[in-house]
């Protein structure tokens, strides 16, 4: 690969930076397999994000004398930018849930900085359903689009980028899989949307690596002046860990089965991500600029499901299981303290919130809530999350309701229903229809009061959608 002489520079003036924070798992920046695989360790440091916490004072200096600093109000706070930073099929059991494996560890630094949501729900269990939704502040099936998996979204709908343009902020974006390009409909309102060079669209699977091309073309965009002189939106989205799973001599070898190459994928982005956090860190307009961390969907191993269904999961789309649905989700704004939230939220209220930080008012309309006021310290209650996939050529119709715990999945047009009690039993082991009828018929009525409240659109132009 030849690099950039913008990215070139980038990353020496980075290198001063990484090599002061000991060592390291990123290796130098080139196409594998030309970098050695660096030395391993779960005890070694990463390189550091972002902190704006300052040293704790010894208890008996005049600094312990000194009241703690009151955190801003949302309403007293100034307009910052917002990176949007998403994973493709990022799972929910992370290190920071309990998982053994360190597969992300730079992140997991980004999250102790960050405001931390207990749960975190995508909007769709796929990319072309859930991506929009990000994007446009609407559930897919609220959004005028074709009937294929890989679905094209017209121009009709009013997409977030196109609102923050006309306000006068800048949209960036840069992708690394082929339907994210101008045929899918998302790219309307973005100043700058471009692709890593050299993929091709490929409709069974994502053979390419692409982390170390994606993040010097990340680098070269925020680093043009006219992308960041003002505020500034990106929306940026790591595709590494989607399947195919690929090897990584870089990474740790945790074996050959499914879910190990797809932990070495999650490393290997997560380093690729920390050397863009760096760059980020590094500049002066990176001390006004949030970052939303969350993934498009999830991704099924086999997992087995309770109910009529009891069948394994694999990969992704199809259903609305948790395996499929729960995503991590923080926000690191700069000033504020990292902290949990012990609320589950939606992806949905992303864009609401991305409005909101960089202030301006956010279409009417949409289903979502903006997350600042929590963000700031503003306790807020808990709220329903509805995940939404519509029907095309391969996905037949499913919603599912969560709440108080409890998750209800609407199959087809509503023609069956299952009840988990996800909290207490996350793998979804045991359907409780027949269990508990009088909380399923509560909540079956509690969706249909929810979604009237979504306007469904038919999908148009293409082979005809899957029939209950």
């Amino acid at each position: 690969m030849r690099t950039h002489p913008i990215v070139a520079a980038a990353f020496a003036t980075l290198a001063f930076a990484w090599a002061a924070c000991g060592p390291a798992h990123t290796p130098a920046v080139a196409p594998p397999p030309a970098p050695a695989a660096p030395a391993v360790s779960s005890n070694a440091a990463p390189p550091a994000v972002v902190s704006s916490v300052p040293a704790a004072a010894p208890a008996t200096s005049a600094a312990a004398l000194v009241p703690p600093p009151v955190e801003p109000s949302a309403s007293a706070r100034k307009p910052m930018n917002v990176i949007l930073l998403v994973v493709d099929a990022l799972r929910w059991d992370m290190p920071w849930t309990g998982y053994p494996r360190d597969i992300a560890p730079n992140l997991a630094k980004l999250r102790s900085r960050s405001i931390r949501y207990e749960r975190g729900y995508a909007i769709s269990s796929f990319t072309a359903k859930s991506v929009p939704g990000l994007l446009s502040g609407k559930f897919p099936s609220e959004l005028e689009r074709t009937t294929p998996f890989f679905t094209r979204y017209a121009d009709s709908n009013e997409m977030m980028a196109e609102v923050l343009h006309n306000a006068g902020v800048r949209t960036l974006s840069a992708q690394a899989h082929m339907y994210l390009d101008k045929d899918s409909g998302l790219t309307q309102g973005f100043d700058v949307w471009k692709l890593v060079p050299g993929i091709q669209m490929d409709y069974n699977k994502d053979p390419y690596i692409t982390g170390y091309r994606y993040t010097p073309l990340l680098i070269d965009i925020m680093s043009q002046p006219e992308n960041t002189s003002g505020r500034f939106f990106a929306y940026f989205h790591y595709m590494d860990p989607h399947d195919v799973y690929n090897p990584h001599p870089e990474a740790p070898q945790w074996g050959s089965q499914p879910r190990d190459l797809y932990d070495g994928e999650v490393w290997y982005t997560d380093m690729w991500l920390q050397k863009f956090l760096d760059y980020v860190q590094s500049q002066p307009w990176g001390r006004n600029t949030a970052i939303i961390v969350t993934g498009d969907h999830g991704e099924g191993f086999g997992e087995r499901v309770g109910g009529v269904d009891n069948y394994r999961i694999w990969k992704h789309a199809f259903e609305l299981y948790e395996v499929l649905v729960k995503v991590p989700l923080f926000i690191y704004v700069p000033g504020l303290d990292g902290k949990d939230v012990a609320r589950w939220r939606s992806d949905i209220d992303l864009a609401p919130t991305i409005y909101d930080l960089l202030g301006v008012k956010a279409p009417d309309g949409l289903f979502g809530t903006s997350l600042v006021p929590e963000l700031y310290g503003d306790a807020q209650p808990p709220r329903p999350i509805i995940v939404d996939l519509p029907a095309d050529t391969h996905n037949h119709r499913r919603r599912a309701l969560i709440e108080d715990g409890y998750k209800l999945i609407a199959f087809g047009n509503d023609f069956r229903y299952a009840l988990y009690n996800v909290r207490d039993d996350p793998g979804e082991t045991k359907e409780l229809s027949h269990v508990d009828k009088a909380r399923k018929d509560r909540m079956i009525a509690r969706y249909k009061e929810i979604v009237s409240r979504i306007h469904d659109v038919p999908a148009k132009g293409g082979d005809p959608v899957k029939a209950d």
